[in-house]
Parts: C-alpha cells; structure tokens; sequence
C-alpha cells in the first residue's frame, strides 16, 4: 500500500469514527431529553458536526426525530455537510486519487 492510498484509508476512518460520534452523541442527548437529565450543549453537537460528523447529525436528526425543529441545525448541519463533501472531493483530486 502507497502513501496515498494509506491516506485514503486514514481520512476515510477518521471521517466514518466523527460521524459515529456526532450520531452517538445525537442519540445520548436525545435520552437525556426523555429523561430529564442534564443535556448535551448544543455547541458539542456543532463541533462534532463541524469536525466532518455532520453526516451522522444530520442521520441522526432523522431518525431519532431530535432538533429536527431548531432551524440551525436543519440549515447548519447540511450546509456542513457539503462543504465536508466539497473538502474530501477537492482533497482527492489534487492528490490525484480519482
């Protein structure tokens, strides 16, 4: 396996263990929430999203039907979310991966 390739696969982990993460903590918070126990802040579930885990916010969002009503997150974590896209397609092609 090149460097590259060893890249690839880092970046990859690492952007599969953020959105774990970001859904992890979309779900705890949400449990917390039904139990009336102290909550996640929500800069946490910014900064997870914001740290390339918007894809698990927003999939947890969706499923677990939480913050689904705060417009920051409905616009915030996609808007994350592309750029993120936009981030790892430009970093793939200026390594010439595709």
């Amino acid at each position: 396996m090149n460097l590259k390739q060893k890249t690839v696969v880092i970046v990859f982990a690492i952007y599969v263990v953020m959105n774990i993460i970001s859904f992890a903590l979309m779900a705890y918070d949400k449990r917390c929430a039904r139990q009336g126990r102290r909550r996640v802040p929500e800069k946490r579930l910014f900064q997870a999203a914001a740290c390339f885990g918007a894809l698990g916010g927003i999939i947890g969002m969706h499923l677990l039907r939480h913050k689904t009503k705060h417009w920051t997150f409905r616009v915030f974590f996609p808007l994350m979310f592309l750029c993120q896209v936009g981030l790892l397609v430009l970093g793939a092609w200026k390594m010439n991966t595709f």
